[in-house]
């Protein structure tokens, strides 16, 4: 055999087993979740010992950009473990490919085409063309972000905690905010700072705009138009104010005379704040201010549906996006109307984007209906406990009703994984909705009877 025969066989060989971009993406968050639970466990990073399923857990949150928690991360862990923890977010906020990409365009190694590939996957994109623009973007975003949050919120902890205590706290709650994560290092999560202005400002203006997506952010950068700005920005911007502004009156409306949340905060002025906070944190951010575990079951039920809707494409947030809610919204309104087509902003849409987000959020339903019947079978807990625990799970919130921390090895490993699927499973399914094949045989039309 020659030598040319020898190198085609390899190539061939090569490409039978290589993985599709999913599927590597996939791998790689794997791989960070085990190596990052690894080091949690080690000595150097616990001031108490945990074993090595709970740093597992802790990793996978992390990772996921979830927040969930089975313990109190400031009196658990030491400041490398933090470090370490605050590193996972980073990387599973931003993505792991656009890491990967941003070393090998500062090293001057091209990237590939195998690597664009991932990137697109990673990056929840259609096209291959401006991945490392858009990483650029990114990371030009989240560091001006984090750097900004970081300075606003020492203003507060430094006085209180001094210095390295306290912009130690404002770089943390910084980056867990910005990349939607949740963590928080303070025993009753931000309960003790309720009220306080600069918080409630800071905190969920770092996960709103974490939450917009990358996207929506340098195009208001550039263009400061609203004519100017793209379709996707427009809806984001007007989806995500119409969700802040449902949210913000109805948790006020039903929570304000609860003693266990609203009811029991001094004035209105705390009421408000709380209010604002709690209606802006479901969007996967999972800080919170007050005790979400006293909420009324009918706030439960609205914060379990905004969790589910989440936030942007392009963005450190989970959940089926605001876009995918405004587009079923518009494809429900346009079946009433008798409308062929949809329309809005002056814009169309075309069928198969409206077959995405079918798919996309059938799929999503799937994967949380079978987390909760799976829940079910192994607790006697609430119902409603549960429902919110596998949601928050599913939509990499971090929200929780205490349940998270009282479910046996079974519980939180299917937590582990609708965490895992929450942040990795939309974007896999996004691989092969956008993989065409032209149907080789033509079928007659049928006629079924629906509704």
């Amino acid at each position: 055999m020659t030598v040319a025969r020898k190198s085609a066989r390899g190539r061939l060989g090569l490409q039978t087993f290589r993985l599709p971009p999913p599927a590597t993406l996939a791998l790689l968050y794997l791989f960070s979740i085990l190596i990052g639970g690894g080091v949690l466990w080690l000595p150097i990073s616990v001031q108490q010992p945990v074993s090595l399923f709970t740093a597992l857990f802790i990793s996978t949150s992390a990772v996921t950009v979830t927040g969930l928690s089975t313990v109190d991360v400031g009196t658990t862990f030491t400041v490398f473990g933090e470090a370490v923890i605050m590193i996972l977010i980073q990387l599973g906020g931003l993505g792991l490919m656009t890491f990967a990409v941003l070393v090998l365009s500062a090293l001057g190694i091209p990237v590939g085409m195998p690597q664009r590939l991932i990137l697109r996957e990673d990056l929840n994109q259609t096209a291959l063309n401006n991945l490392t623009v858009l990483v650029r973007v990114i990371f030009s975003v989240a560091i001006l972000c984090e750097v900004v949050g970081l300075l606003a919120l020492s203003i507060v902890w430094v006085p209180q905690f001094g210095w390295a205590q306290g912009l130690w706290y404002a770089a943390f709650h910084s980056v867990s905010a910005f990349n939607n994560a949740g963590f928080a290092l303070f025993p009753g999560n931000l309960s003790a700072f309720v009220d306080d202005p600069i918080v409630n400002i800071t905190i969920p203006a770092l996960f709103i705009l974490g939450g917009l997506g990358f996207i929506v952010v340098g195009d208001i950068y550039q263009k400061r138009r609203w004519g100017a700005l793209t379709l996707h920005s427009k809806l984001m911007l007007v989806g995500t104010g119409s969700l802040i502004a449902f949210a913000f009156v109805m948790f006020a409306f039903l929570e304000w005379s609860n003693p266990g949340t609203l009811g029991g905060l001094k004035g209105p002025g705390a009421k408000l704040w709380a209010s604002w906070f709690q209606a802006v944190t479901p969007r996967t951010a999972g800080f919170n201010t007050i005790d979400t575990g006293a909420m009324h079951d009918s706030t439960t039920l609205m914060t379990m549906m905004l969790m589910l809707v989440g936030g942007g494409s392009t963005s450190t947030a989970g959940g089926i996006k605001v876009t995918t809610l405004i587009v079923l919204i518009l494809a429900t309104v346009a079946f009433f109307r008798r409308q062929s087509s949809l329309h809005v902003f002056g814009r169309s849409l075309k069928l198969e984007e409206i077959m995405k987000v079918m798919a996309l959020t059938t799929v999503s339903m799937i994967m949380v209906a079978g987390g909760i019947f799976a829940m079910t079978i192994n607790h006697d807990g609430e119902f409603i406990d549960l429902m919110f625990e596998v949601t928050s799970a599913f939509g990499t919130v971090g929200l929780s009703r205490g349940t998270t921390g009282e479910l046996d090895t079974f519980g939180l490993s299917m937590i582990m994984v609708m965490m895992f699927f929450g942040r990795v499973g939309p974007l896999t399914i996004g691989f092969f909705l956008a993989t065409r094949s032209a149907p080789r045989v033509k079928y007659p039309a049928g006629q079924i009877y629906l509704g």
